[in-house]
């Protein structure tokens, strides 16, 4: 469940925020973070509650403090942590979602990337697929110098940032 989640949560940090300045490769290791802490802990565990999300926004927020750019480059991974959640539609499972609300036992079930049956698995890995090639398209990464200053940085061209078919800009 790699495109679903890198995909999706590139396209929607761009269609809410539209800013190139976003460190677009910290919103997908937040988007991927969970699982790939949680499936080591035998299921969906701390990562996969809205309180991992918050304690990792509060420590960006207090550890940034007068450090502006760093503060704006490192609010992506919560950003994508959150996006996890809404990905996974982890409000359903409330003990899990809320912990520690409901107790402080996380035990059983799967995680929900990986119990959802193989043919929706499959649907949302082309639809990761389908986000991701829009995300290529959209900001011409098949011009080298593009895909490096991506690539190095997390950044899109400003130059790209206001044009085209839904940029939300006239």
């Amino acid at each position: 469940m790699l495109l679903w989640f890198a995909g999706c949560s590139l396209v929607a940090v761009w269609l809410v925020f539209k800013d190139p300045a976003i460190d677009y490769r910290l919103v997908v290791a937040g988007a991927l973070l969970p699982d790939a802490v949680d499936v080591f802990l035998g299921g969906p565990r701390y990562l996969h509650s809205l309180a991992a999300g918050v304690a990792t926004l509060t420590l960006v927020m207090l550890a940034t403090r007068g450090r502006r750019g760093l503060r704006r480059r490192l609010l992506a991974l919560p950003i994508g942590m959150f996006l996890h959640l809404v990905l996974d539609a982890m409000w359903a499972r409330t003990e899990v979602f809320w912990w520690p609300a409901f107790g402080l036992d996380l035990t059983g079930d799967e995680l929900p990337s990986l119990a959802r049956p193989a043919g929706v698995l499959a649907l949302q890995e082309v639809a990761g697929a389908v986000a991701l090639a829009w995300w290529w398209g959209r900001f011409r990464l098949s011009e080298p110098e593009r895909r490096r200053r991506f690539m190095t940085t997390g950044r899109l061209s400003r130059d790209l940032a206001g044009r085209g078919p839904g940029s939300g800009r006239s």
